[in-house]
């Protein structure tokens, strides 16, 4: 056990680490876009599939504590790596330059990653928790609901939040960082599991690129779709819906847009 311990904190058993969980936590990344790209098909899709989630909530609840400990080993290995390596020198080269061949996104990962971690929290407080001085918005999340099931209406919700320009601002502010950070990050996961070749490492990193962008056109196309319109006649007869349940008067269901 000490043995494995000591393997543990040494660099190569940190950089492990930090590795396996990048890998799950990019693995989320990609499947938590396929889920938000169903704002694109009819509301119902998107409440459905978070009601599923909803239902399941020891399923849900393992996911996230999963997550969440996963994150925290990744913000911790990656602060620990970089306290070794200022110790290994304590003193800065007197002409700081980047390394030849240094991208922004390899020289401003730590940076870059405990930005992310800020904007993760500030999103989930936003439509996880529903924390609605962050809306922005007089519509409320919680009045949001579906006139068919009662359910919460997360279409709806999705609309109400981006369609007010900072938080879509600083949602892509969010994600361009999330991609610039995965640019670099998916690449040299390979390299810190010994799965790089230098035969094929500038494939590896043309891929991881292509990853990042791919990402970061999918998350954006979201609130820029909702900024342009979409949803917004959806939106306002969920409202108007809701007022009129709430009075106790009825009320024509909302129809897709």
């Amino acid at each position: 056990m000490s043995v494995f311990l000591r393997r543990l904190h040494s660099t190569v058993g940190l950089k492990y680490l930090m590795a396996g969980s990048g890998v799950v936590l990019v693995g989320f990344v990609c499947g938590h876009l396929l889920g938000n790209l169903q704002f694109f098909l009819p509301p119902r899709a998107i409440n459905r599939y978070a009601h599923f989630l909803q239902s399941n909530l020891e399923l849900l609840w393992f996911v996230r504590l999963t997550l969440l400990a996963l994150v925290v080993i990744h913000i911790w290995t990656a602060l620990r790596l970089w306290a070794l390596n200022r110790a290994a020198r304590p003193t800065p080269y007197a002409a700081p330059t980047p390394p030849y061949g240094a991208s922004l996104a390899s020289r401003t990962m730590l940076l870059s990653g405990l930005m992310v971690a800020a904007f993760v929290v500030y999103h989930l407080l936003h439509y996880t928790v529903k924390v609605e001085a962050l809306n922005g918005t007089p519509v409320a999340f919680h009045q949001l609901r579906e006139p068919a099931t009662g359910q919460p209406d997360v279409f709806a919700m999705m609309v109400a939040g981006f369609r007010v320009w900072p938080v879509s601002l600083f949602y892509a502010v969010g994600i361009a960082l999330l991609c610039l950070h995965l640019s670099h990050g998916v690449a040299a996961m390979f390299q810190s599991l010994g799965l790089r070749n230098p035969a094929y490492a500038p494939l590896i990193q043309k891929l991881a690129r292509v990853l990042a962008v791919v990402l970061l056109v999918g998350y954006l196309s979201i609130p820029a779709a909702v900024l342009l319109g979409r949803g917004e006649a959806y939106l306002r007869q969920v409202v108007e819906h809701s007022a009129a349940r709430l009075a106790g008067a009825p009320a024509t269901p909302p129809t897709a847009h």
